[in-house]
């Protein structure tokens, strides 16, 4: 068995949290942030998209040709589908628990943990699961499916203190995933309340929309004053949004159940789509992506897009 590969990150020097910006190649103001892709053919750009109808019920049951997808306004052929049912032909899954566990989560500390072990155990399908936990600093491991119970006892383990750095363990998540094929999905538990990271708001939001990951956040809110929560609840939706995921804030373990059942859910209806632009343009810019549905009143949950390849002219 081997063990899980584990590396902490401390969070004093900024040049370490500068190097992960780095290494998903932020070149600054919207431009050269290379395209999250399916390795498997390096020119097919991959989408994971959730579909619901006006209730907000799940729709799993739509094929190839119900799906049109909009690059900058121009049409483009899709070169790869798959149903979240279909198991023998969607993408490798890798999910990821990024884990708050500063001082201002002792107070809801015992339910995060139970949600976390409760998802993992739900989704046996998944390669691997990384684990990010933090507090003043971050530390990350990646457990194969086999060393579930070790994943299980460093969750258990760890006892809240210290502030907190979520926009570091953010990025230091989405370096790693950078590196992985097939779908992403990443689920955060946290007050959200950063008050330690190198990395500040505007960056992380960059670093996800050049991501090809699905974020879902469970804010832990109920602490805070009403006026932080909103701000809190507000700041954690617009974190979700680009990624195509959703952001919940339970206030009772019955909340966390509901929120648990829905992240699940979105998982296992995930669409995989993938196309070749066809803009062969390499000069890293944003590119627009909608991505529609021929079968009315239904609407898609995916990220708004991605930025082109870059490569500096000679």
């Amino acid at each position: 068995m081997k063990a899980p590969v584990s590396v902490s990150i401390l969070q004093s020097p900024r040049a370490r949290l500068a190097a992960l910006v780095a290494g998903l190649s932020v070149l600054g103001a919207g431009a050269g942030l290379v395209a999250q892709v399916f390795h498997a053919t390096v020119d097919v750009v991959g989408f994971a998209v959730t579909v619901v109808d006006k209730r907000g019920n799940l729709v799993t049951d739509l094929g190839e040709a119900e799906f049109e997808v909009i690059e900058d306004g121009r049409p483009q052929a899709i070169k790869f589908f798959a149903r979240g049912d279909d198991t023998g032909a969607t993408p490798e899954l890798h999910v990821g628990l990024v884990f708050d566990t500063s001082g201002s989560m002792d107070e809801d500390i015992a339910l995060a943990r139970t949600a976390a072990i409760k998802l993992i155990k739900a989704l046996p399908e998944a390669a691997d699961v990384t684990l990010v936990d933090f507090d003043n600093e971050v530390r990350v491991a990646r457990f194969s499916q086999e060393d579930f119970p070790r994943m299980v006892e460093r969750i258990r383990s760890r006892k809240p203190d210290g502030e907190t750095a979520l926009y570091d363990a953010l990025g230091t998540y989405l370096h790693g995933a950078g590196a992985q094929d097939g779908r992403k999905v990443v689920v955060v538990y946290s007050d959200g309340a950063d008050n330690r990271s190198s990395l500040n708001y505007a960056e992380i939001v960059t670093l996800l929309k050049a991501s090809d990951v699905t974020m879902y956040t469970i804010g832990f809110l109920n602490h805070l004053g009403s006026y932080y929560q909103l701000e809190t609840r507000s700041r954690l939706q617009r974190l979700t949004e680009p990624t195509g995921g959703q952001a919940f804030a339970p206030g009772s373990l019955k909340d966390i159940e509901q929120a648990y059942d829905k992240v699940l859910a979105d998982i296992k209806a995930q669409y995989t789509l993938g196309y070749v632009s066809t803009n062969a343009g390499t000069d890293g810019r944003w590119r627009k992506v909608e991505i529609r549905v021929t079968r009315p009143g239904l609407k898609t949950r995916t990220r708004q897009g991605y930025f082109a390849p870059y490569r500096r002219q000679p």
